[in-house]
């Protein structure tokens, strides 16, 4: 079957202007709007900043744990409820790279990753995915 992902992010000014989390709340809820939890839970949630899209910047593991953890699962609980919240499958998309796959995969409220650019480069796809699921104790390549 067809699982939807859901992209959710805010813009550099958004977040140089402290604004990420009353963005990224709001884009979670209107995305999830008339859907029941049941949906929810078989849907995927990407956090990806905007800012980072193609750049080369990334956000911090912590950062965009904090991100995902408070605002993304933080939401979906104050709409639905905390085992909703907890079964989302949520990713951290945005320069994701070989370099910094760890940062990011070691984080506890980071389920996986959603890799962009660096898929179109079949070296660079294979090392992440083979160190994501080292990380995530998955299976090994």
């Amino acid at each position: 079957g067809l699982i939807p992902i859901v992209c959710v992010g805010e813009s550099l000014e958004q977040h140089e202007a402290g604004q990420t989390e009353e963005w990224v709340s709001g884009q979670v809820r209107a995305a999830l709007e008339g859907l029941s939890a049941e949906q929810v839970r078989s849907m995927i949630v990407a956090y990806e900043p905007i800012w980072a899209i193609g750049t080369g910047k990334a956000a911090t593991g912590a950062g965009a744990n904090a991100v995902i953890g408070l605002t993304i699962r933080g939401t979906i609980a104050d709409l639905y409820d905390e085992a909703t919240a907890q079964a989302v499958r949520v990713q951290y998309g945005g320069s994701v790279k070989p370099a910094n796959i760890v940062e990011f995969m070691t984080q506890p409220e980071i389920d996986g990753a959603l890799v962009g650019g660096a898929s179109l480069m079949a070296a660079d796809f294979v090392e992440i995915v083979r160190i994501a699921a080292q990380v995530k104790g998955v299976f090994e390549l």
